[in-house]
């Protein structure tokens, strides 16, 4: 089973157990799917009506404490943090692997210096240690760590819900994407189309040089018959005769010698 089916079934087992609870049983809830170690989605929990239900009351809190870890990183947790419930170890490295996944998406190198601040690391070894044991091993991101240049190369890095207001801003990314394929699709026919043109255009040139050379041979050739047979006939009507009548003077000749 990949992570994917992984993930969908850790889902699917909080989705229902929150869909049996209301009011502070849920605060449980809350609790352990943000310290499960295979959970890093949770916009389908949210939308329980259950959890939903929280909002406004005493329990409030701890719908705050999911949106957080929805959508929030450990840097806004700490501004907040006197009015959220006291964070469990679990809970504090599954929303600092979030951070990274969240920095990971505006930016595919991340700088050491930036990572430590973001993470209160303090130092480069507990940095790459994290990043290795705890990112690159749980699968939510791929990467390279360049010690020479101090900084976190991401090749690949797992979402994480989409925020309030974001959907708007995807479905105008996407949009414009949209855009500019179709553009580049009709630039790229119009250089098929092109390309068609010029070659049909080469095909009849061809065609034509082709033609004219086969009419210049058959005219060379024609010519170099008549001036063959023009040759011969010359041949025939003045040269032949002349060297008989030639001859038959010569033995005339000498049929009757000078006595």
């Amino acid at each position: 089973m990949d992570i994917e089916e992984k993930h969908a079934e850790h889902i699917d087992y909080f989705v229902k157990k929150a869909s049996n609870l209301k009011g502070s049983a849920l605060a449980d809830v809350v609790v352990e799917a943000t310290s499960h170690p295979h959970l890093f989605a949770f916009s389908e929990i949210l939308a329980v009506h259950n959890v939903l239900e929280l909002e406004g009351t005493d329990n409030g809190i701890f719908l705050d404490l999911f949106r957080m870890f929805a959508h929030g990183t450990w840097s806004e947790y700490k501004t907040v943090a006197s009015r959220l419930p006291q964070l469990k170890p679990d809970q504090v490295l599954k929303l600092k692997q979030l951070t990274v996944l969240t920095l990971a998406e505006t930016d595919k190198v991340l700088p050491y210096d930036t990572l430590m601040q973001e993470l209160d690391v303090s130092n480069v070894r507990e940095l790459e240690d994290f990043l290795i044991n705890d990112c690159m091993y749980a699968g939510i991101v791929r990467g390279k760590l360049d010690q020479l240049r101090r900084c976190f190369e991401v090749q690949f890095a797992a979402g994480r819900d989409i925020r309030p207001g974001q959907l708007g801003s995807m479905i105008q990314i996407l949009a414009n994407w949209l855009t500019t394929s179709d553009n580049l699709l009709v630039s790229i026919q119009e250089k098929i189309n092109w390309a068609d043109t010029m070659g049909e255009m080469d095909k009849k040139h061809k065609k034509e040089i082709d033609e004219k050379a086969e009419e210049v041979k058959k005219t060379l050739s024609l010519k170099a018959n008549i001036d063959y047979r023009g040759h011969e006939e010359n041949f025939s009507e003045h040269g032949g005769v002349m060297d008989y009548e030639q001859d038959r003077n010569c033995q005339k000749r000498r049929r009757h010698p000078i006595g």
